[in-house]
């Protein structure tokens, strides 16, 4: 039954395969699951057709133990795929600060708009009174002479 059942659908889960034979009365199943390989894109068929028809002389059992790579046997992934989100937010030794998500391409006067609405709240909130530092990444809005500027006018300490 498990033979045929993957035979058919080589991704059948583990827990279809349990649910199936716990219908047909039977207990216990080994766990195995289809290998994950990156999405081919019709570029890549055509290099791997390519290797393929320049390796055709090869001996056949160097071509033989590839069954766990043929499409049938394979979950397709994706590699960076999907969307994205630009976040600034905060944290020290006593906890986390405010997250936000910066919804437009950031630019110097967001960035310090941006800490003057929440570097200062998130200070207050976590109780860290005076003589705390301030660090960032260097990034060009953060060293840029306003934004230090500002930053030099609250009660922290700049950090690079």
């Amino acid at each position: 039954m498990i033979t045929r059942t993957v035979s058919k659908n080589p991704r059948t889960t583990r827990g279809d395969l349990v649910n199936d034979l716990q219908r047909a009365g039977s207990k216990g199943l080994k766990s195995c699951s289809a290998r994950r390989v990156p999405l081919l894109k019709p570029v890549h068929v055509q290099a791997r057709l390519k290797f393929a028809g320049e390796h055709l002389d090869d001996p056949e059992e160097d071509w033989e133990n590839n069954a766990e790579l043929h499409p049938k046997n394979t979950i397709p992934t994706v590699k960076h795929g999907g969307g994205n989100i630009m976040l600034w937010g905060c944290f020290s030794a006593k906890g986390p600060g405010r997250l936000i998500r910066v919804k437009e391409r950031m630019n110097g006067a967001m960035y310090r708009q941006i800490l003057s609405e929440n570097l200062l709240p998130s200070a207050k909130a976590l109780k860290m009174k005076r003589g705390w530092v301030f660090q960032h990444d260097n990034d060009a809005k953060h060293t840029a002479r306003a934004s230090l500027i500002f930053l030099s006018e609250t009660t922290c300490t700049i950090g690079g």
